[in-house]
């Protein structure tokens, strides 16, 4: 009886240790599986949000947010989602919490889209040149477009014109840093290359109303009223859009325009 007695502190500890030692674990399972339904609600939110269901999109995530609060990806995706609905204060809330809670690049190249968006150019380009100081950061090309749509709204243009020719570099096919580029040439009074660049995108995508917005904008500019003419004719036969064949028929038509 003493015997038993005597060792009846050294039982208790001993299985004082297995209750804890049970009890994490049990925590240790209920935070993986809370860590795998915030991803699940994370992925469908994504796809949802890719599909254009909106509503949808914004269930799952904040669904997400709400079991793992503060998840980067999760922000990140939310923002983007209040963009598409118009809500850009919660878009800019939800990006400054994504990137206080460690969000890299890719989240900082789209606050500087919405930055621009927003005409705060001068922050659009910091956000900008942040993404751009991580070298692993895949999508160069998008941020060196933020960095030059940022430069073009302060009107440094030759600076812009340096920053969509980087864009080009990263990724050769990425038209709209082309068609930025061409925008930068014809405000920088240097009305032959953005005409080539406009004619050059045209050539590949002869729909494409913003590159022959812009050549037409230029060809006015020298005067060449039946060259713009020409090409608003040509985009007229090559858009599928009623509204863009409209415009192009309109323009043609309008006294003392093309």
């Amino acid at each position: 009886m003493h015997l038993l007695r005597s060792r009846s502190p050294l039982c208790f500890a001993l299985l004082l240790l297995l209750a804890l030692s049970a009890c994490a674990t049990n925590n240790s399972k209920e935070n993986e599986r809370q860590l795998k339904l915030a991803s699940l609600h994370y992925q469908i939110g994504v796809d949802a949000l890719g599909k254009g269901l909106l509503p949808k999109a914004f269930e799952e995530l904040m669904e997400s947010d709400k079991i793992r609060p503060d998840q980067p990806a999760v922000l990140d995706a939310l923002a983007y989602a209040w963009v598409l609905r118009g809500d850009m204060k919660k878009a800019e809330a939800a990006y400054l919490r994504a990137l206080r809670m460690g969000a890299g690049a890719a989240t900082q190249n789209n606050y500087a889209s919405l930055l621009n968006r927003l005409q705060r150019y001068s922050e659009a380009e910091k956000a900008a040149r942040i993404a751009l100081d991580d070298p692993r950061y895949a999508n160069q090309d998008l941020a060196y477009i933020n960095l030059g749509n940022a430069l073009f709204g302060q009107k440094n243009y030759d600076a812009a014109i340096e920053a969509f020719q980087r864009a080009r570099v990263f990724n050769p096919d990425n038209r709209l840093a082309d068609l930025r580029l061409a925008d930068a040439y014809a405000r920088a009074a240097k009305p032959m290359q953005a005409q080539l660049l406009f004619e050059s995108i045209i050539r590949t995508q002869p729909d494409n109303r913003a590159a022959v917005e812009g050549l037409v904008n230029v060809l006015m500019q020298q005067q060449r009223i039946n060259a713009a003419r020409q090409a608003l004719s040509a985009f007229s036969r090559a858009t599928t859009s009623d509204i863009d064949r409209a415009w192009a028929i309109g323009s043609i038509n309008k006294p003392g325009q093309p």
